[in-house]
């Protein structure tokens, strides 16, 4: 199985549960070894007291996009720790797209970047995200 099959059917597997991401009305754009992309149409519902996209949306988006990079070998990661930097406001009817990259991966530990973009490609936020692999596959590579 080639590394962008593997990343593709963990991807599917991990779509099929991942409720949150779909309740929230992110798509998948890409996703290949280490790295995917995810984008979340700004409504109404995404909106704070300040008629700007909530940073939980923002932040979300990019915590699922780094999920779906660190699971993209079919070994069950979760996050450590991760932390975001807000650098302008979402609104009401941008696409934002959450592009994950893997920075590093060690033994179980990996690092990604996540940068946050509008559809206009300025930069909406900055996301590193620390990841752990656990005990697990998201599917089955017996065939």
């Amino acid at each position: 199985m080639t590394p962008h099959i593997r990343a593709k059917r963990s991807a599917e597997a991990m779509w099929a549960n991942d409720k949150a991401s779909q309740w929230l009305g992110m798509e998948i754009a890409d996703v290949n070894e280490g790295t995917a992309t995810l984008t979340l149409v700004v409504q109404a519902h995404h909106c704070n007291g300040h008629a700007i996209c909530h940073g939980g949306f923002i932040f979300t988006l990019a915590d699922s996009a780094f999920a779906f990079a660190c699971n993209s070998r079919n070994a069950v990661t979760v996050a450590q720790h991760n932390t975001i930097s807000f650098i302008a406001p979402g609104k009401l009817g941008d696409t934002l797209t959450a592009t994950a990259r893997e920075v590093s991966l060690r033994g179980r530990s990996g690092l990604y970047d996540v940068t946050v973009t509008n559809q206009n490609g300025e930069t909406i936020a900055e996301f590193r995200g620390a990841s752990r692999t656990i005990q697990g596959q998201l599917f089955s590579e017996e065939e």
